[in-house]
This record gives structure tokens, sequence and C-alpha cells, in this order.
């Protein structure tokens, strides 16, 4: 898995210009092969023209990217950070930067590391004026927060990766529940009308019952007992009328949260 595959990168070179922005760090993605995702924010002369772009100052510069990791201190005097990207314990790459002065820089000693790194003193110096100062403290603050940062996107993103097709269904089933309970809430409504007539028929064979005297006395018991069903009846259908619209109203509110997500 490769954080490519399920997220917009888009959406990490924004957090990564951003901060940059605001705090003066230097700051790249890569992969977990050591690709680059991002383009470099705030990358220095002094970092990639002249301690990289020399031989001796790439291999110090290669290997402290192999073997150093949180916030450190690099070999040309520098404060970089490497930190990891984690999804379910698994690293999927890095957060790298820096390339900035915990303090005000000892010019006597960059002299020194540029004549054993070969380059030009003069042009090394000048290019380190240009190099942001902080302190130790702040930069140690910044990379933590954008560690944090960085890799709550990415789970978000894996997350909503991973579950937009069992949300999708949720969302069909829903509609569906919608659906079926206006089905039911319309057959309540034919069947309450029913059981109005049925009053209405139980009244009628009532009063002709009353008309025949000793005659219809059975019949007024099957008048009877049809009007005491029609009552029972009635009520059941408004028991489920009401269960029917607490439940439309919780099917309104789960649809509601859906577009909200959307």
């Amino acid at each position: 898995m490769e954080l490519k595959d399920f997220m917009d990168l888009s959406k990490l070179q924004k957090i990564q210009d951003d901060f940059s922005n605001a705090t003066g760090l230097a700051a790249i993605a890569v992969g977990k092969h050591g690709e680059y995702l991002t383009e470099g924010s705030n990358f220095t002369d002094f970092c990639m023209k002249y301690t990289r772009g020399s031989s001796e100052g790439n291999r110090r510069c290669v290997k402290c990217d192999n073997e150093c990791s949180g916030t450190y201190f690099c070999h040309a005097g520098l404060m970089d950070f490497s930190i990891d990207i984690i999804i379910n314990d698994e690293k999927l790459g890095s957060i790298i930067g820096g390339q900035v002065l915990p303090a005000e820089p000892d010019e006597e000693k960059f002299r020194q590391t540029a004549q054993e790194l070969g380059i030009d003193p003069d042009k090394y110096i000048q290019a380190l004026h240009k190099v942001p100062v902080s302190s130790e403290k702040r930069i140690r603050a910044a990379s933590n927060l954008l560690g944090i940062v960085v890799n709550q996107l990415v789970n978000l993103e894996y997350f909503k990766y991973n579950n937009a097709g069992r949300l999708e269904s949720v969302r069909e089933n829903v509609k569906k529940s919608g659906e079926l309970v206006e089905q039911i809430n319309e057959n309540t409504g034919h069947l309450k009308g029913i059981a109005k007539k049925q009053t209405i028929l139980s009244l009628n064979a009532t009063i002709e019952a009353a008309r025949s005297g000793e005659a219809g006395v059975g019949f007024a018991v099957v008048a009877k007992s049809m009007q005491e069903l029609s009552s029972q009846s009635s009520g059941i259908y408004n028991d489920i009328e009401k269960s029917v619209s607490e439940i439309t109203a919780l099917i309104n509110m789960i649809t509601s949260l859906f577009h909200d997500m959307d």
C-alpha cells in the first residue's frame, strides 16, 4: 500500500506549503521507497545547491537521511527533522525537512566546513546568511506539530477510502428503508379508512338490530363485536403511525448526516 493509492497528494502539498510559509522550515514528503511525493517547500541553496551539491557533502547528508529520525542536528550544523507517516503500524513514508539554524551561526566554523566539503567559503557563507534562524524549542515544536497534522490527514483519507463502499451501501439501505416506510404509511392510511367504514357499518347494524326487536338480538351481538374490533384496529393503526413517524424522523436525521459528509 502506498499513499498515492488512497489520497489526493495535493492536500499533503497544501499543508506542507502552509507549514513552511508559517515557520520558515523546509519540508517535503517522501514515499516508502524514498521517492518524492510532493514538491519541496522553502528549500535553501545552502543545503541543496552547496552542501548536497558537493560530493562529500551529499555523502554526509545521505548518511544523516538514513540514520537520523525525529528532530536532529545535521552534519553541517543545521536542524533537520524526519517524521514517519504511519497507518496501522505500517510506515508509508516520511515528512522530512528543517534546514534551519537554531542560533546565529559561527561563520568561522562554517568556513571550515566549506573547506572540508570543497566549497567556496565566501559563497557558502553568503548562502548561510539566507538560512532562517529560530530557537531549538520552536523548531522541535513545529516539526512535532507537522507530524501530528500530516498523520491525522493521512489516516483520515485512508479511513474515507477504506469505508467509501460501506458508507455507500448504508446510504442505499437508508434510502430503501425510507421508501418502505412510505409504503407502510400509505397502507396504514388505507387500513384506517377501512376501520372507519367498519365503525359506520357496525353502528348501522346496531340500529337495524334494535329495530328488529328480539329477532335482531344475535345480529346486535355481531354488530357490537365488529365495533370493538374496529376500535381496536384503529388504536393499532395509530400506534403504527406513531412508530412510522419516529422511524421517518430517524431516517431523515441519518440522511442529513450523509449530506453533511458530502
